[in-house]
């Protein structure tokens, strides 16, 4: 490579316009925002949904700030490449709906980065309409929850008979059917196995987190009773 060609790649200025880069960051926020809205009201995942979300609004505004510094640099876009094959992410992702989330935060961030906002808006929208949908029809034909889901409360306390009816009364007010499977206590724990068929499944998820605040050493399972073997 000749002097002239190695200058070009090591010595490229980026010019980045002020305002559209503010533009862009604002337009990325709003995007994660609402995908995070939706994640939250939609979603049908299991785990924490606000604690899993928070992360998507930094998410979107950093792969937006990588692309704006990149996309006018031949040179830092091969670095990145670079750094990106040394660098090795851990991420927990329990069930593919996360994946499809972040992929939705990150494709907000990659748009806005490019300056091709017109576009990830009205992407995100479509796909955002697509999920709206798709939650309505699916709530329609599936549940009313047709199948018995299984609840293992696991407590790190020897609580007493009053505690564990509380409990068990609070899951009979959104269960249409509750059937009492197994329990044990020891000194230092307790354990419920009970199986519900529950009028909405937010409201066991509601539950849930009222006993995970009220026992702050407790373990909550939640799983489907026909995915259980014997």
């Amino acid at each position: 490579m000749d002097k002239d060609k190695l200058s070009f790649f090591t010595n490229q200025n980026i010019q980045i316009d002020l305002n559209n880069f503010i533009i862009s960051l604002i337009s990325v926020v709003i995007l994660c925002l609402l995908i995070q809205l939706f994640y939250i009201k939609f979603s049908s995942t299991l785990s924490n949904r606000a604690h899993f979300s928070k992360n998507f609004v930094i998410l979107g505004v950093t792969t937006c700030i990588i692309i704006m510094i990149v996309k006018n640099s031949l040179a830092l876009s091969l670095g990145l490449v670079g750094a990106l094959s040394i660098v090795r992410f851990r991420a927990a992702i329990k069930e593919p709906e996360e994946l499809v989330y972040l992929f939705l935060v990150i494709a907000a961030g990659l748009g806005c980065g490019a300056g091709q906002i017109k576009i990830i808006v009205v992407g995100i929208l479509f796909a955002l309409i697509i999920i709206f949908f798709y939650y309505y029809a699916y709530n329609r034909k599936k549940i009313e929850y047709s199948e018995l889901i299984n609840l293992a409360i696991i407590i790190d306390e020897d609580i007493k008979e009053k505690e564990i009816n509380k409990i068990i009364n609070e899951l009979k007010s959104i269960a249409d059917e509750l059937n009492f499977i197994s329990m044990s206590k020891t000194e230092t724990t307790t354990s419920l196995n009970l199986d519900i068929r529950p009028k909405d499944f937010n409201e066991v998820l509601r539950i849930t987190d009222i006993i995970k605040q009220k026992f702050k050493k407790s373990k909550t399972i939640v799983a489907r009773n026909s995915n259980l073997s014997l």
